[in-house]
């Protein structure tokens, strides 16, 4: 996703090395270390993932299971849900999360809350400083909550 912005990245390293800021070149490496994990992932759990889920909607139409047992996420009934979206998230939408709210239908009110960060995009959401400040209190105050 977005090339032209890790290219971008990656020169302002190159230029944060030439000029022997080795502390913004850490940061550099330390971002890409953890961004990169996802690579990690097994492509065929990413790939099983996107098509079940996002392609052929299993879960949202009430076909997905596990083991061989439906899904059925309108069971929930006692835990707390809270999502979290970027208003600037270019791989999930913003909104799109809310669709859980909606597929827990037999949730209480008062144990869903959802909340979306001004200013961040996808890795925003849970890394950097508004991680930080903003979002990491949300969660650990709506935890003690419920």
């Amino acid at each position: 996703m977005n090339p032209s912005r890790h290219l971008e990245s990656h020169l302002q390293m190159f230029h944060h090395l030439v000029r022997g800021d080795g502390e913004s070149v850490e940061a550099h490496r330390r971002f890409y270390d953890e961004y990169l994990a996802v690579m990690g992932v097994p492509a065929d759990y990413y790939l099983q993932t996107v098509d079940r889920i996002f392609q052929r909607r299993l879960l949202a139409d009430g076909d997905f299971t596990w083991r061989g047992c439906p899904v059925r996420p309108e069971a929930i009934r006692k835990t707390a849900l809270l999502t979290i979206e970027g208003e600037l998230d270019d791989i999930s939408a913003p909104g799109q999360t809310l669709a859980a709210h909606d597929l827990c239908a037999n949730l209480p009110a008062e144990k869903r809350a959802s909340y979306q960060q001004p200013g961040v995009g996808h890795y925003g959401i849970f890394n950097g400083r508004r991680w930080r400040e903003q979002i990491k209190p949300r969660i650990a105050a709506f935890v003690r909550q419920h």
